[in-house]
């Protein structure tokens, strides 16, 4: 056990560091003082369940990842779907930090475009169906395998384009994250055929 615990706080470091977040972020999220966190991380600060399932919560990792237990053999990640009054939101995202993703299924038919403004920027990636796209004074539909980004201080909203269902992915970053899609030069992809 005592070997099981003198590894849980350097698998909380690395666990934050891999994903970028500062002992200040977490602090936040968990309501655990960052002095606190950086005891446990350091060893000088003994784990409980307490402090550990607000981490793990966190993080959206099983509390077995953090203590070091070995593996059971399910690779599944178990998604949490929100659903709202107009569409349901799947959280792709497993743990706090600057950009978080979603999935979000919209059932097809009319709905509220109401244009609203915050601090960020949005990438928006089409699954399936059309999406009716509003930034500022222009109104977009894009198709399967379609994608915008936005600066969301600009009023925006979306929704189905018609009667039919849409699927999307949703990039969000706070503002001056921009997400970037990379493609090969023209050139090389018709070296490729």
């Amino acid at each position: 056990m005592a070997e099981a615990l003198s590894g849980v706080g350097p698998r909380l470091r690395r666990l934050r560091t891999d994903r970028g977040v500062t002992l200040t972020a977490l602090a936040e999220t968990t309501g655990i003082s960052k002095s606190t966190l950086s005891r446990l991380e350091s060893g000088g600060r003994r784990p409980s369940l307490e402090l550990l399932l607000p981490i793990a919560q966190a993080y959206q990792v099983p509390l077995d990842e953090l203590v070091g237990a070995p593996a059971v053999g399910d690779p599944r990640v178990r998604l949490t779907p929100h659903k709202l009054p107009d569409r349901t939101v799947i959280p792709l995202t497993r743990q706090p930090g600057p950009l978080q993703a979603w999935k979000t299924v919209m059932p097809g038919g009319p709905t509220d475009c109401t244009p609203v403004t915050h601090e960020g920027y949005e990438w928006l990636y089409v699954l399936a169906g059309r999406l009716r796209l509003v930034v500022g004074d222009r109104t977009l539909v894009l198709g399967a395998g379609e994608a915008a980004e936005f600066d969301t201080r600009l009023p925006h909203c979306f929704g189905p384009a018609d009667a039919r269902p849409v699927e999307i992915l949703s990039l969000f970053g706070r503002q001056g994250e921009r997400m970037h899609v990379r493609a090969a030069p023209k050139s090389r992809c018709a070296a490729s055929d």
